[in-house]
């Protein structure tokens, strides 16, 4: 299966955020990209790796706090 690569512009919107955010995550070297001449390219699995890397898992309720909320 060939690999889909995305622009800055993409990954913003699939993201959610402006372009400036994946522009910084490239500067900063944070994922993986290639440059193809002065174009910038993000592997849709290395963004997929970025967002798999960062998401939080949410924390089980304990029972005590079950109970407060009853």
């Amino acid at each position: 299966m060939k690999e889909r690569y995305l622009s800055v512009k993409q990954v913003a919107e699939i993201l959610g955020t402006t372009v400036r955010f994946p522009r910084r995550l490239v500067e900063e070297r944070r994922i993986t990209f290639i440059k193809a001449g002065r174009h910038v390219r993000i592997a849709e699995s290395a963004l997929d790796a970025y967002i798999a890397a960062n998401t939080v898992e949410a924390l089980p309720l304990r029972q005590s706090a079950l109970r407060r909320a009853a």
